[in-house]
């Protein structure tokens, strides 16, 4: 028997567009530390070694300090460390692992699965399929489909890719075939597929011994479920897969059906209860209508969002929810004098409906919430 732990898609160096500079700082800090804490599962579960299924990195082509880092953070593991390279970081002419930075600073304990079968520990072999160009022409893992039956040592097929049951584009690579990966374990050529690719946590099939880990970190709202990896322990006749929890970051995202103040507070409290704000990044859909005063309050639920989460995100034009009661609004603070007339000016540039309506409405939004506080 050999126990070992099943990771992919690092993405090390992985941006996204609508964090700050400093999530996003915070967010490329939370990978690397999920190296270490992969390191640490290694050691705490006694895994004999650590199978990264390719997407070790984000691109070929990232921040030098980015692999240093990585790489010193594989160097104090004390477990085999079997890199693949997958779709972002494929062994191309430009290949992140070929370059200077990446053969300088790899420590011995990480080895790059580029070639033929790998012996990582006794009577244990990784059948690698890496990624040699950005754009196949085949099935990633053809060549292991030719794997000699009844194998003597445990073989362990170390691939990335989506299974072509899966949802795909016209213009996404070639995909992985079930019907061969499963007649690769049932005629004793393999006897774990170790995949990547997919962020969610999946079981293929019907053997047990096929499997996606899933990305330590979530990284989009579409993950179901994101943030693990496997420790296997594996035997010719036997297979037994634990997830272990990894992630740190959370994706979450909820639609809400706007009709007044109680239901902007529904919104408030769903988003205060959540905790780690700084390693969540929210987005948020909104219909129906708001009165001037809802919307006020809308926006300052959203502003205080806005400082205390990684991310807040609205889908949609917030003026599209308004329903204008301005008179009414006003009326009660009783403005005059100047603040009076830009209240009168604002109000005939939003009635108009011309190029600058939204501007006003913003402006109105402002006024109104100014001379509440001030009232």
């Amino acid at each position: 028997m050999v126990r070992f732990l099943h990771t992919s898609d690092w993405q090390l160096g992985m941006g996204r567009y609508f964090l700050s500079p400093e999530a996003q700082a915070r967010f490329t800090g939370a990978r690397i530390d999920a190296i270490r804490t992969l390191c640490r599962i290694a050691i705490e579960r006694e895994c004999r070694f650590i199978v990264v299924a390719g997407d070790v990195f984000e691109s070929n082509h990232l921040d030098r300090q980015v692999a240093v880092r990585a790489l010193e953070a594989m160097r104090a593991s004390a477990v085999p460390i079997y890199l693949l390279p997958g779709n972002h970081d494929p062994l191309d002419a430009s290949s992140i692992y070929r370059s200077p930075t990446f053969v300088t600073n790899c420590p011995p304990n990480v080895v790059v699965l580029d070639g033929p079968i790998v012996e990582a520990v006794a009577g244990v072999d990784l059948v690698p399929a890496p990624w040699i160009t950005k754009r196949p022409t085949a099935d990633p893992l053809t060549a292991a489909y030719a794997l000699d039956a009844n194998a003597s040592r445990l073989r362990i097929v170390v691939g990335h890719g989506s299974m072509d049951y899966m949802p795909r584009g016209e213009k996404d690579p070639p995909p992985i075939s079930l019907s061969a990966v499963e007649q690769l374990i049932e005629r004793g050529a393999a006897h774990y597929i170790a995949l990547g690719d997919r962020h969610s946590r999946t079981a293929v099939g019907a053997s047990g011994r096929i499997h996606y880990s899933s990305a330590p970190e979530p990284t989009d709202f579409d993950e179901t479920d994101p943030g693990h990896a496997l420790v296997v322990d594996l035997r010719p006749g036997a297979v037994d897969v634990q997830t272990v929890d990894v992630g740190t970051w959370r994706f979450e995202r909820r639609a809400f059906q706007l009709a007044g103040e109680s239901t902007v507070n529904v919104l408030r409290e769903w988003l205060a209860a959540m905790s780690q704000k700084d390693r969540t990044v929210v987005r948020v859909a909104l219909q129906g209508t708001l009165t001037l005063d809802c919307r006020a309050a809308l926006e300052e639920a959203l502003a205080q969002a806005t400082d205390a989460f990684a991310s807040c995100e609205l889908d949609g034009n917030i003026d599209d929810l308004l329903v204008l009661d301005e008179d009414e609004a006003f009326d009660s603070l009783r403005l005059a004098g100047f603040a009076a007339t830009t209240l009168e000016e604002l109000l005939a540039t939003v009635r108009a409906d011309s190029d600058s309506a939204a501007t006003a409405r913003d402006a109105l939004v402002l006024l109104y919430r100014l001379a509440r506080d001030a009232a």
